[in-house]
């Protein structure tokens, strides 16, 4: 891989639209927990939060990534790369230091056994910007 093709440039323009990312996130996590969780329960919520999570992700990610402008498919996988990154240390940062959670409980959230899809929502991640530069056709 030519070292041009992520630069610090891509990854600062990733990480930027990461924020747009994060925030999406935390307003659709307290979204759920204030009106789909009364209506489904908890574990339902969390589940569709997931595909909504995806879809969402994914809209961002065909929207940015001419700007972002991943020139490879192994640049377009760094910056989801980044992405996960990004958005593990936010799960982990709300989820211990702001609610004080334990870490059995944060892992909980990661564990398909129990019908929790978070996992699946975070494997989605690095492959959201090489998906949609695909389906946009820039790769």
């Amino acid at each position: 891989m030519n070292p041009a093709a992520v630069d610090g440039a891509l990854l600062a323009r990733a990480a930027a639209v990461w924020l747009v990312i994060g925030g999406g996130e935390v307003i659709q996590g307290i979204l759920r927990v204030k009106f789909l969780n009364r209506r489904v329960g908890d574990h339902r919520a969390r589940q569709i939060g997931v595909g909504v999570s995806c879809l969402y992700i994914f809209t961002i990610a065909v929207v940015s990534l001419p700007w972002i402008s991943p020139r490879t498919a192994t640049a377009a996988w760094c910056v989801g790369g980044l992405w996960l990154v990004l958005m593990l240390a936010l799960e982990l940062i709300i989820g211990r230091w702001a609610f004080h959670l334990p870490w059995n409980r944060i892992a909980a959230d990661f564990d398909l056994r129990r019908g929790r899809l978070l996992i699946l929502g975070m494997l989605f991640l690095p492959a959201a910007p090489w998906l949609a530069a695909t389906w946009r056709g820039l790769l």
